[in-house]
């Protein structure tokens, strides 16, 4: 072809492009939106998934049986007798004379060698007399020092004899019982017939004895 004619072909074409309709550019599909996000462009609440849990079927109910008490009738209990006490005997009533009041305030002049041991004073108290013989009371001076005529083992014949240390201390010897010490407040009974030593006690030693009946024996023994 000759210029002049590629140059009208030319200007032929670009008259047909310019004629044509242009054309619009295809749009981007866009993905589609989830149910939710329609919902809420459309102005409509979204719809809520309710999980339905279908209730297990009943059983029917079995209800346990309650017994019913009978009442039953209480058989009445007769009443315990009660067997009246078989009398007592009235006791005798006391051969011994009344006992009288009597008092002993502390008198030194009262200790006197007077006793039934003579390594020892005595102070009578004067309760033999005011109870008529059945008891007598007295404190016991114990002279210095413990010899041999002090250990000599003895028993005595009573219904009571209680022994409670004022001063100082005894040192004695109990048959079935061994040797016991005793200081000031201590007491002791000495059963009738148990047979005992005393071995030592302090210079100052001083004991309260009361012994039941005022009139009793003591015997020497090996």
């Amino acid at each position: 072809m000759t210029p002049t004619k590629r140059t009208a072909a030319a200007r032929k074409v670009a008259a047909a492009k310019q004629a044509a309709p242009a054309k619009k550019p295809a749009r981007a599909k866009q993905p589609a939106a989830p149910p939710a996000a329609a919902g809420k462009a459309a102005g409509v609440a979204p719809a809520r998934t309710v999980n339905v849990t279908k209730a297990a079927p009943r059983r029917p109910g079995v209800r346990a049986a309650t017994p019913v008490l009978t009442a039953r009738r209480a058989r009445a209990t007769p009443a315990s007798r009660k067997v009246p006490a078989a009398a007592k005997p009235a006791a005798p009533a006391s051969s011994r004379p009344p006992q009288v009041f009597t008092v002993s305030h502390l008198q030194e002049t009262d200790f006197k060698a007077e006793g039934l041991r003579t390594y020892a004073l005595y102070r009578d108290l004067g309760i033999a007399a005011a109870t008529a013989g059945l008891c007598q009371a007295h404190v016991i001076r114990f002279v210095p020092p413990c010899t041999d005529a002090v250990r000599k083992r003895h028993a005595h014949a009573v219904e009571l004899q209680l022994v409670y240390v004022l001063k100082g201390w005894i040192k004695n010897e109990f048959e079935g019982q061994g040797e016991q010490m005793m200081s000031t407040g201590s007491c002791w009974i000495q059963p009738s017939g148990i047979r005992h030593t005393v071995l030592d006690y302090s210079p100052d030693c001083e004991v309260l004895e009361i012994i039941l009946p005022a009139d009793f024996t003591t015997e020497e023994v090996a």
